[in-house]
């Protein structure tokens, strides 16, 4: 059975639509150990590298689906964790299209979590609690410190196993299997997983950052019930608790610490969690039409939304537009909303009602990537190259490894036929899109391209030639 990775690229730029204020709490006088730098076994700078290296691949192995607003609702929710740790910027967040339970984080500021967990979850909390789990495992720097850890390649070890297990999402039956099941037994032979005392610790720590940031401790000791009671499934990465071991007297210790902490009252709106929610269930396949309309049949505004989302994915418009409709009399300014709106539009060739749609969306929150980014794809498909690139260029500053933000510009550039420029850009974004998709041989002959063409620029071709080198240098990198 193949297994579709949802990989997405973030920016710490981006705002919540439902982030809100949040009163810094002081709870139990726990304390957080400090781990320098020069106690693991490799350097941040390497984990950094490794990190990205793990990402190119992730993206080059898998279909990949860019979604700027779930980006948004979850890098909000990583961001407020990360303030509580001594952790730099984070590489990406990634979004495994998977029914699993289950998440990680790799050293160097990579994060994942499968479909399933979000669906699989009550309240944003949940997510909220096996998120700071596994910061806590790299805030402790968990790989690093192991004595086992491949005596310092523990990373490059896991990057294999992320590969391999890609290999597995494209092979069926028996082979699958046998792949799935090497990188399983590869993974306990070398002792990736963590020890007991680490879950102990990563469960401690995660809950204090859990409650620094907001979040209500409690529900990493729901969410451990949770995964207690699920159903195994047949999942191309390793169970969560096959790396994290889940044991009852485990759980029971989560809840005694979790009662240490006083009462949290969530700062997260149910109902914004049950949109992304369901979000996610439209964009993971993870849902049907019979079960969005049972639900949307209540006007459930979450519902409603999700199952507008459904039909204009199925490009049934003129179903999508009867149910946004109803989600306009129920909650008519949401942020996703005049994105899916935008969208049903764009579909139907209604570029102007698309653009005023989106554009008095964007004027309100300018620095919100996802009203950004779709206003860009407006102002492309009505042929305003120049409009959309001011648009893009601030993010991809900002986060150099946003592949949607690459293409939008490598679309505009190619729109923008009165600039000499043109066919020098369209290829320096494309390699970029190439280089973040994992594609880093393509990209470097994209580069080369463009080298040759700007021949006689000399600033053009010292900025060309600089991204060459450190491309270059980046593929050298093996896992």
């Amino acid at each position: 059975m193949k297994k579709i990775v949802l990989a997405i690229s973030v920016g710490l730029s981006s705002v919540l639509s439902f982030a809100h204020d949040f009163d810094s709490h002081q709870g139990p006088n726990f304390s957080v150990p400090e781990i320098g730098g020069g106690i693991g076994l490799i350097d941040q700078q390497k984990e950094k590298m490794i990190g990205e290296k793990v990402y190119r691949q992730v993206q080059n192995q898998f279909p990949v689906v860019q979604d700027p607003w779930l980006q948004d609702q979850f890098m909000g929710v990583f961001t407020r964790i990360l303030s509580q740790t001594q952790l730099g910027r984070p590489i990406g967040l990634v979004v495994i299209k998977d029914p699993q339970i289950n998440a990680f984080a790799v050293p160097g500021g990579l994060f994942a979590l499968n479909s399933g967990l979000i669906t699989s979850s009550k309240n944003l909390d949940e997510v909220a609690g096996v998120m700071a789990h596994e910061i806590a495992h790299v805030s402790q720097r968990h790989y690093s410190r192991s004595k086992e850890a491949f005596k310092g390649q523990g990373l490059l070890a896991l990057a294999g196993i992320i590969v391999g297990a890609a290999l597995a999402s494209q092979a069926d039956g028996d082979v699958g299997g046998a792949i799935m099941m090497g990188t399983q037994a590869a993974l306990l032979d070398r002792q990736l997983s963590y020890s007991r005392n680490q879950e102990r610790e990563a469960d401690r720590i995660g809950m204090q950052f859990m409650y620094g940031s907001g979040f209500n401790p409690q529900s990493m000791a729901d969410f451990f019930e949770t995964m207690d009671r699920a159903t195994t499934k047949v999942s191309f990465l390793p169970d969560f608790w096959l790396t994290h071991p889940l044991t009852s007297e485990r759980m029971s210790e989560a809840r005694l610490r979790a009662n240490q902490f006083p009462a949290v009252k969530s700062k997260s709106d149910q109902q914004d969690f049950d949109v992304i929610k369901w979000h996610t269930a439209v964009l993971s396949n993870q849902t049907n039409e019979n079960q969005l309309k049972a639900i949307a049949n209540h006007r459930n505004f979450a519902g409603v939304l999700a199952l507008s989302e459904f039909y204009l994915r199925q490009g049934d418009y003129a179903l999508a537009q009867q149910q946004m409709n109803i989600a306009k009399t129920l909650e008519p300014n949401h942020s996703l909303l005049h994105l899916i709106q935008t969208d049903i539009y764009l579909g139907q060739h209604k570029y102007d009602a698309a653009l005023q749609t989106i554009l008095a969306k964007q004027r309100v929150i300018p620095e919100n990537r996802a009203s950004s980014y779709k206003l860009a794809e407006v102002y492309i498909r009505k042929n305003q190259p120049k409009e959309a690139e001011k648009l893009v260029n601030k993010f991809v500053l900002n986060n150099p490894r946003d592949v949607l933000g690459w293409q939008l510009l490598q679309q505009a550039a190619n729109l923008d036929k009165d600039n000499p420029m043109r066919t020098i850009n369209v290829l320096r974004y494309r390699a970029e899109v190439q280089f973040w998709n994992g594609a880093e041989e393509g990209a470097i002959k994209s580069l080369l391209h463009a080298q040759r063409l700007a021949k006689g620029n000399v600033s053009m071709t010292s900025t060309i030639d600089a991204r060459l080198k450190t491309m270059q240098s980046d593929r050298q990198l093996k896992i």
